[in-house]
């Protein structure tokens, strides 16, 4: 299995990136092989200009092209995801997310946040033609600590990302092998 995350905080080291960096470990032991992307692999201006001809972008969507399943982490802002993100996401064609995976994530400040994931950025990946958009895993920045060096969940942060990422696999395994589902 090949997996995308895509980190999208403009800020780095992050809390979000951080869910990115503990989802990655704990795919890369089940065996899927984990490609990970960050806003900052992005040139400002390719995003702010909308150059769709940029080389990262064509970097990106040559791998979502071969990927079974994506992330997306953000942090909330403003009680929506990233604007860079949001940005990047403009740029993919209509249906770069058809035939995937996708689990989203997030991080905020307080719980307030939460429905974030579900009213602000869930819309933009159906939009982006997903084929299976799962129930995201919201965390406050609290439950994230050592973001900077080695991440570290809480046990609640832990045991739903773990339940996320279990799900996350079982779609992956479902979609990956449609002769099973004629079955």
């Amino acid at each position: 299995m090949r997996v995308i995350t895509l980190a999208g905080s403009p800020r780095f080291p992050s809390r979000s990136g951080a869910l990115l960096s503990l989802c990655q470990q704990a795919l890369e032991a089940r065996g899927a092989e984990v490609i990970p992307w960050n806003i900052h692999n992005f040139q400002p201006e390719d995003l702010l200009y909308a150059r769709f001809d940029s080389p990262a972008l064509a970097a990106l969507k040559a791998d979502l092209a071969l990927a079974d399943g994506v992330i997306v982490a953000t942090p909330i802002y403003k009680a929506s995801f990233s604007g860079a993100l949001k940005t990047l996401l403009d740029l993919l064609p209509e249906r770069a997310l058809e035939h995937k995976v996708v689990l989203p994530m997030a991080s905020g400040g307080s719980i307030a946040h939460m429905l974030a994931l579900d009213y602000a950025l869930k819309p933009v990946l159906n939009a982006l033609k997903a084929q299976e958009v799962l129930h995201g895993v919201f965390a406050s920045d609290a439950q994230i600590t050592q973001y900077d060096r080695q991440p570290q969940a809480d046990a609640l942060l832990a045991q739903r990302l773990e339940e996320a990422l279990d799900t996350f696999w079982q779609a992956l395994q479902r979609h990956h092998q449609p002769w099973a589902q004629a079955v």
